[in-house]
């Protein structure tokens, strides 16, 4: 059974790899409509004041703000205000800072992270975000169209494009424990269990040399393993008992890879998609995956999708917690509550300058 069991993952890897680049073909005009789609226009600003949050040691930092001083320049806008965060503080006050000199539009140069925590705090003030995506995964860049290699580019969406509202979703996380609670944003994916273990065990090396690939190798170590037992509730519903390794809560379903997680997630229509998977092998995980690559509409019993706008999920042990890929403590009751349309972001569209 051991034997069967290295072939099967062994299987697993050949497949992710092989596959990858196939998936960026084949669903980008899918997602696009998705993610980009509806009510985008035109800011009607001739002179804007431009806040940046940079962290300062992505690759790209420097060329980043050189670029978008530049721009401004030639818009003949005044210089824009830079804000960098710190290991200690990854753009909490920084943002507050930047919002009390009423900016137009507030761009956020980093990853996931720094992006997840600047949304944070723009929702519901009416001022746009501007994505310069300089992470790992970058998440919602993906999912709103932007080329994550095209640093020209993105600043000049981020500083000249059309914008549009889309819908955030808030975390509370409570850990009867320790007595911690917490509450935070996400933008895209949000989970629960295995997910969330394989973000942790992520080698921090491999990451660095290898991006989003590090985590496969994270996921292959962690698909054996025992299913643990949790209540779960939709909008209010009456609990239902389920033995799970992972439940995500999607706003919206591109990853990494060009895969498009759960396609019918979409990022503007004020739900999420909320995704229970219970494998008992790896030959389960090996069906959920040739699934989701191939988008087979038949029923799968291990992985079952719902559609909520308000869930709550009950541990009778702590199970830990990620956010747009950043893990967030152990929880032994997390409720996620989506908030419909209460971002507004820059996506592609206007006339390029500079």
């Amino acid at each position: 059974m051991s034997d069967l069991i290295l072939y099967v993952l062994i299987a697993v890897a050949l497949a992710f790899a092989i596959s990858s680049w196939w998936g960026v073909r084949r669903l980008k005009a899918l997602h696009v409509r998705s993610a980009v789609g509806g009510d985008a226009y035109e800011s009607g600003l001739s002179q804007q004041r431009v806040a940046v949050i940079l962290n300062p040691i992505k690759a790209r930092a420097d060329e980043t703000k050189a670029t978008i001083q530049r721009a401004c320049l030639t818009a003949g806008w005044e210089e824009p205000v830079f804000y960098e965060t710190t290991a200690e503080d990854p753009g909490f006050s920084q943002v507050q800072a930047a919002l009390a000199h009423k900016p137009d539009v507030v761009l956020v140069g980093g990853g996931d992270g720094t992006v997840r925590v600047v949304a944070e705090s723009l929702t519901r003030t009416g001022v746009a975000m501007g994505l310069i995506p300089l992470g790992t995964g970058n998440l919602l860049a993906r999912n709103v169209d932007l080329d994550v290699n095209d640093l020209h580019g993105n600043v000049q969406t981020a500083l000249f494009g059309h914008q549009r509202h889309i819908d955030t979703a808030r975390m509370g996380i409570e850990n009867s424990r320790t007595g911690h609670s917490s509450e935070h944003v996400f933008l895209v994916i949000a989970g629960i269990g295995m997910d969330a273990e394989v973000l942790a065990d992520t080698n921090a090396g491999l990451k660095r040399t290898f991006g989003w690939l590090a985590y496969t190798e994270a996921g292959m170590r962690h698909l054996p393993g025992r299913r643990k037992k949790i209540s779960i509730s939709f909008d209010g519903s009456p609990d239902q008992v389920r033995n799970i390794r992972s439940v995500l809560f999607a706003n919206c379903g591109l990853v990494p890879g060009g895969i498009d997680f759960i396609p019918q997630a979409m990022i503007d229509d004020g739900m999420l998609d909320v995704v229970v998977m219970s494998p008992r092998s790896a030959i389960g995980w090996l069906l959920m995956y040739v699934k989701i690559m191939f988008k087979h509409s038949g029923k799968l019993p291990i992985m079952t999708i719902y559609r909520s706008g308000r869930i709550v999920i009950k541990c009778p042990e702590p199970m830990p917690t990620q956010l747009d890929g950043d893990t967030a403590g152990e929880a032994t009751k997390v409720t996620v509550q989506v908030e419909p349309r209460s971002l507004l972001i820059r996506v592609k569209g206007g006339a390029s300058r500079g």
